[in-house]
């Protein structure tokens, strides 16, 4: 039970740096760019996707190499737990869309529930972000 707390623990924390860091460029690029404020916002939401994107195959990396080990349980509704079978589950945990389809077994579900809440703290952040970037362009009339 200890190793897969650190394990998780580890795992979330890499997902928050991830995002951290990925906030914090855009934060420094954005305002440094020539463009219509329009499109520095765009920027920014495409590189908080990319940040998202990197976040959900860390922990589908992770689903993966948990399942093959073979010591943390399982996911019922995956023939075979591919990488990008792992990655369509993390997905959909990510973003606490919970289609259903798949189920976690094992320790497996403390991983789940953690990345549920890791998304769904990660893509407020994000959205908190980008809200804060605009209103320092909205008074520009580009």
């Amino acid at each position: 039970m200890f190793l897969i707390f650190v394990i998780n623990a580890l795992i979330m924390m890499l997902a928050v740096l991830v995002h951290f860091e990925m906030l914090s460029q855009l934060s420094r690029f954005m305002p440094r760019l020539t463009l219509r404020y329009r499109f520095r916002i765009a920027i920014g939401i495409l590189g908080a996707l990319v940040a998202h994107i990197i976040e959900v195959w860390i922990f589908a990396i992770a689903y993966f190499f948990l399942i093959k080990s073979g010591q943390f349980g399982h996911l019922q509704g995956m023939e075979e737990a591919g990488l990008f079978d792992c990655a369509y589950y993390s997905f959909v945990v990510y973003t606490t869309l919970g289609f259903g389809d798949i189920v976690p077994h094992g320790e497996l579900r403390f991983l789940t529930g953690l990345e549920s809440l890791t998304g769904l703290v990660l893509i407020t952040w994000t959205a908190s972000f980008m809200f804060f970037e605009m209103q320092k362009y909205w008074s520009t009339d580009d």
